[in-house]
């Protein structure tokens, strides 16, 4: 392990770290979208090795450091409430990646997926919706998109479409790569639009908290517009309890234009333009 970093700020909510591994002394090679096995230390309490627990990668495939060697990951450490005994209760591989020191040697395995791989067609549009950590495939997907160092390294992939992230968190330290994300939305306003949804600062217009869900009933028009091209394809990554508001808001919208959102969205399934990965 390389590096682990904090990426909540100062007055956030939870621990959320970004992760870097080193990958040199082995040959795992993997794409944006993708997700690895971690197997953590130790043994539960039966006596038995953990098991492994699958992690949306954050970083593109030629890694932070641009060397083709590593491999980053946004962790949450995942922390709740015992339904019985009341006690708190942390994630077992979340906490073991959390706490883990630079130069510690972690087992990997993979990579996996093929649900959230980015089209090769630098003129798509690209809908990401995410909430907390689902943010980390989307980073991989706009570094590769933005960056100038990526731009050089794939000369074949010349981003010029429109990539737009709606992007869920509680509150405003709990933007997630929040410099990264508005780096880039200032630099190519033409091709990456950024909206968040911060649900303990704004407010939706009932007066209620700010979901992500209200976000895409507010831009459902232009949402459903943008579907309607052949090559716009959507991801939605995060909590699974995201899917029901967005497809209700979707539903509505749908439903304005004469059309059945469930018919509509298992095309686009079926067309590889809807890609969900949620937990």
């Amino acid at each position: 392990m390389i590096s682990n970093e904090p990426l909540v700020a100062d007055g956030g909510i939870g621990l959320v770290q970004h992760i870097k591994m080193d990958l040199s002394a082995g040959d795992l090679k993997y794409l944006e979208g993708q997700s690895i096995g971690i197997i953590p230390e130790g043994t539960d309490e039966k006596g038995k090795p953990h098991k492994l627990r699958l992690y949306s990668i954050a970083s593109t495939r030629h890694g932070d450091d641009m060397n083709d060697e590593t491999v980053s990951l946004c962790v949450r450490q995942l922390e709740y409430k015992h339904p019985e005994s009341g006690e708190t209760v942390y994630g077992v591989c979340s906490t073991y990646l959390c706490g883990i020191e630079p130069g510690a040697d972690i087992k990997i395995t993979g990579p996996v997926g093929k649900e959230m791989l980015l089209p090769d067609d630098p003129d798509a549009t690209v809908i990401m919706l995410a909430t907390g950590t689902g943010i980390a495939p989307f980073r991989a997907f706009l570094w590769r998109m933005f960056k100038e160092e990526e731009k050089k390294a794939n000369p074949d992939y010349e981003f010029k479409g429109l990539a737009w992230l709606i992007f869920g968190i509680p509150v405003t330290p709990n933007i997630l790569y929040k410099e990264e994300l508005e780096a880039m939305a200032t630099e190519y306003p033409e091709n990456f639009e950024l909206t968040y949804a911060i649900s303990r600062e704004q407010q939706n217009p009932e007066g209620g908290r700010m979901y992500i869900q209200h976000r895409v009933a507010e831009h459902a028009e232009k949402l459903w517009e943008l579907m309607q091209k052949p090559n716009t394809h959507t991801y939605m990554c995060g909590l699974k309890g995201m899917e029901d508001g967005i497809d209700a808001a979707m539903k509505a919208q749908a439903e304005k234009n004469g059309v059945d959102w469930d018919t509509f969205r298992k095309q686009m399934k079926k067309d590889h333009r809807w890609h969900v990965e949620t937990y």
